[in-house]
């Protein structure tokens, strides 16, 4: 039976830093930080100085791997945004725009996509014939620096992304005060949206022993139908590939909350290897959130470099490594995150000694279901084969 979830004692963020997080977020926080950055470049103008904001530089130079922690962190450098420079005026300007529409949608208690954002800030400046945005690649880079600017989500600032990912499984949670047995999703499961804050999603009852994440929705869906999750009392998910942000929220959520254990199944490549590491360190892009989105315990159970000879695979699963695959294996070998770890150091050189790499369908060849009845079953009881 499943049991009802027992709300935990506080405790801070996997990680986190104190001096960095004490003070952030509560209730209308985000809208708070627009209205703090406005006032400011105001005060400056009123003091007859070049109004200005920084902006943590979001670069692999910024970033850097805290061990202590396990996940990646930003660093400290940051880029300036002047009004009165030639070539950072309309972004400074595009900047304050989206903030003030940001604000607007939090004061209003609604939510705009990505693109609704868009055609929100864009109109011909008065007098002009200068548009604010001619496209919306200028609009959404506006977004991620104003996430880092504020030091918050994009999210807490009311703006979401297209729905990108599933689950399905022992869990029982409400989403906008509706009740969802994720057991009782049929064979598409429940649809994980952008926003999964607590003020939108609690979970109720959770029977699972552990999380499985998968990397695409197709294999996902052969661990539906074979009822992975009913006969191992476990949570499906997947991400469509690289997992978007609400995702990775999700699966951090389930993990420190609920306390379940995430494994993680992905193709045998270099790819496959990179989404694993951005679910357990984070990713450079969003290091400024890594200790509110990193599963640092995340396990790797598969597909291993090893596992062609191990399950005797013939050759018609292998697909040839190109000069891509190459350069970005050996990328990943030199992340502090990997460099050092003897076992994936063993797993990654294995694959370029193979010069092939294999997707997670691979195990189909054997027989349908011989990846969900018997090859993750079998990863699952033998904790050798996991890669931290």
């Amino acid at each position: 039976m499943a049991k009802k979830v027992k709300k935990k004692a506080a405790r801070p963020e996997a990680g986190a830093s104190t001096k960095k997080r004490k003070s952030r977020r509560g209730k209308g926080e985000a809208g708070q930080r627009i209205e703090e950055l406005a006032l400011s470049v105001v005060e400056q103008a009123r003091r007859q100085t070049d109004p200005a904001f920084e902006i943590p530089v979001r670069a692999l130079s910024n970033v850097s791997f805290n061990p202590r922690s396990r996940f990646i962190e930003m660093g400290e450098s940051k880029q300036r945004r002047n009004f009165f420079n030639y070539g950072q005026a309309k972004r400074f300007m595009q900047s304050l725009l989206v903030g003030s529409k940001c604000k607007e949608l939090i004061a209003q208690g609604k939510s705009a996509s990505i693109r609704q954002i868009y055609y929100l800030c864009k109109h011909t400046i008065k007098g002009t014939k200068e548009k604010t945005f001619d496209a919306q690649d200028e609009s959404d880079p506006v977004i991620e620096d104003l996430e880092v600017a504020l030091d918050t989500l994009r999210e807490e600032l009311h703006v979401y992304a297209d729905s990108k990912g599933a689950m399905i499984g022992r869990v029982t949670f409400t989403d906008s005060g509706d009740t969802i047995d994720a057991t009782r999703l049929g064979s598409g499961g429940y649809a994980i949206p952008s926003i999964v804050e607590p003020e939108v999603i609690q979970f109720k009852k959770c029977a699972a022993r552990f999380v499985l994440h998968v990397e695409k929705g197709t294999v996902w869906r052969r661990f539906v139908e074979d009822r992975f999750w009913a006969r191992h009392n476990c949570i499906l998910t997947h991400g469509g590939g690289q997992p978007p942000r609400g995702v990775r929220r999700l699966l951090y959520r389930l993990h420190h909350e609920l306390r379940l254990p995430v494994f993680v199944l992905m193709d045998n490549d270099p790819w496959g290897y990179y989404i694993y590491s951005v679910i357990k360190q984070g990713s450079i892009n969003l290091a400024f959130e890594s200790g509110r989105m990193a599963v640092p315990d995340a396990r790797f159970v598969g597909v291993s470099s090893f596992d062609y000879e191990r399950c005797g695979l013939t050759d018609d699963v292998k697909l040839d490594l190109d000069a891509n695959d190459i350069k970005r294996a050996k990328q990943i070998l030199n992340y502090p995150w990997f460099k050092g770890k003897r076992p994936w150091e063993k797993e990654i050189k294995r694959m370029l000694h193979n010069g092939f790499k294999m997707e997670v369908e691979a195990m189909m060849s054997k027989h349908l279901t011989f990846l969900t009845e018997e090859y993750l079953p079998a990863k699952l009881k033998d904790k050798k084969q996991w890669l931290d």
